[in-house]
């Protein structure tokens, strides 16, 4: 049995915070841990856009490998940043509550509408999808920790940039003006906190299931399901969303073409016995009715 486990988390402040809330986890269970800070590939990367760097993983992987070669015993992650393919070794042992699910317009002036207007964002499922809302605005890449991306929106001329609303309010860093863009379908498992251990560490996995949150592990599996189905990744301009009803789960998926021009979207209710099977069903109905042929386009 370890005596004290040690935790792996980048190095940003949102990281850390995620990570710390697991520490804490942790300490109500009487049990000991340690931070191990872990600098990723995606954080020495600062320019260039996610969806053009051809790497899946590219925050976790530099994780996935010191808890391979047992420098740490657990990774924490923001979940929508884990590869739905896990390294061989390497199991998805818990979550935590999930926070705010949505996406924010942060703007200088005034709520850009449909006359032209400059956004911000590295994410391609959020330019794919407000391109498609606002095909006139035009795009500009915006990299780096939460801190620095609220710095450049302030010393820019852009109109506003996009940010993961639960990323703000955790470090409570809210600006005074912003949108929450409830049409805009979120990250698969966005607002989630993920915790990945090695397979074989069954004690730890024992630990973790005392503080894993079953509705957010339900939810998160769901939209990564249909994620997976899509053979998408961080690059892929996919949204997932399942949300809790008393009966079951309203589930709502799209997949998009890269300009906006194309949008694939299913919004539907799913019965409570359905969560583990009807989301790759939903998947391979969107594949099925021109999916396909977007995927294709995007790995060439």
């Amino acid at each position: 049995m370890s005596n004290t486990w040690r935790i792996g988390t980048r190095k940003s402040d949102l990281a850390l915070w995620q990570a710390n809330q697991v520490a804490d986890a942790f300490e109500k269970l009487g049990v000991l841990n340690r931070l191990i800070k872990i600098e990723s590939t995606g954080d020495q990367n600062l320019t260039q856009p996610l969806y053009e760097m051809g790497i899946q993983g590219v925050f976790t992987k530099e994780l996935d490998i010191a808890l391979l070669n047992n420098q740490i015993d657990l990774a924490v992650h923001s979940l929508k940043d884990v590869p739905t393919q896990l390294a061989t070794g390497i199991v998805l042992a818990g979550v935590l509550p999930r926070g705010n699910v949505y996406d924010i317009l942060a703007y200088t002036q005034q709520t850009p509408t449909d006359a032209p207007a400059t956004i911000a964002s590295g994410s391609i499922r959020r330019r794919a999808q407000w391109l498609h809302k606002y095909p006139k605005h035009r795009f500009e890449n915006l990299r780096g920790n939460v801190q620095t991306r609220l710095q450049k929106l302030e010393a820019s001329a852009w109109d506003g940039a996009i940010f993961a609303q639960v990323g703000l309010e955790r470090l409570d860093l809210l600006p005074e003006k912003y949108e929450v863009l409830d049409w805009m379908i979120p990250a698969a498992a966005q607002g989630a906190v993920g915790i990945c251990v090695r397979e074989s560490d069954t004690e730890l996995i024992r630990i973790i299931q005392k503080f894993n949150c079953s509705q957010t592990w339900k939810a998160i599996q769901m939209e990564r399901q249909f994620l997976r189905t899509l053979e998408g990744g961080c690059s892929a301009p996919i949204g997932a969303l399942a949300t809790p009803t008393s009966e079951g789960w309203n589930f709502k998926g799209g997949l998009f073409s890269p300009d906006g021009s194309e949008a694939l979207v299913v919004d539907t209710w799913v019965e409570a016995n359905q969560w583990e099977t009807k989301p790759q069903l939903l998947a391979q109905e969107i594949l099925n009715t021109g999916g396909q042929q977007i995927m294709s386009a995007l790995s060439n």
